[in-house]
């Protein structure tokens, strides 16, 4: 798409782009987390994330129709190495700490999507564009939700 950025509307299409791969990636990883948990609330957990990161995808492809411009589903680095983390640390994790894991890999996810999208809704702000910020901010909204149930499910997990 671009080769060098020139314009703050140029890193912005990218980094929608970049959301767009964040979320398919993370779609990928909660189903392998899902798959791979024992305790039937984290599964129950990370199902209803699954269910809201579908609606951030389609949230997604509204902001590239408002905006006028083509989904364009650009790397994310960091989505595939927090994806490469979370399948290292499953396949060494034992059947008693196996929810430990899970939970920690979904909430680095969560961290890094969270910073993701602050990012975006400043310049999507900074472009006066409060209709793509307000889908955007409903997906950070959803994001943070996400955080802090998984910090209370493994607060419960470790005290066990």
């Amino acid at each position: 798409m671009f080769e060098r950025f020139d314009a703050p509307e140029q890193v912005f299409t990218y980094r929608l782009g970049s959301a767009l791969h964040m979320e398919q990636g993370s779609l990928k990883m909660l189903n392998e987390l899902s798959a791979a948990a024992g305790d039937s609330g984290v599964k129950e957990l990370l199902t209803q994330h699954i269910h809201e990161t579908e609606h951030q995808v389609e949230n997604l492809s509204r902001v590239f129709d408002l905006m006028n411009i083509d989904a364009e589903d650009n790397p994310s680095p960091t989505t595939k190495g927090l994806e490469s983390e979370g399948e290292s640390l499953v396949r060494k994790a034992e059947p008693p700490v196996i929810d430990d894991v899970v939970l920690a890999a979904a909430l680095g996810a969560e961290h890094y999507e969270q910073a993701a999208y602050e990012s975006l809704i400043i310049t999507a702000n900074a472009l006066g564009r409060d209709d793509v910020a307000a889908l955007l901010d409903e997906n950070l909204s959803q994001e943070r939700h996400a955080a802090e149930a998984l910090r209370q499910k493994a607060r419960e997990l470790a005290t066990r």
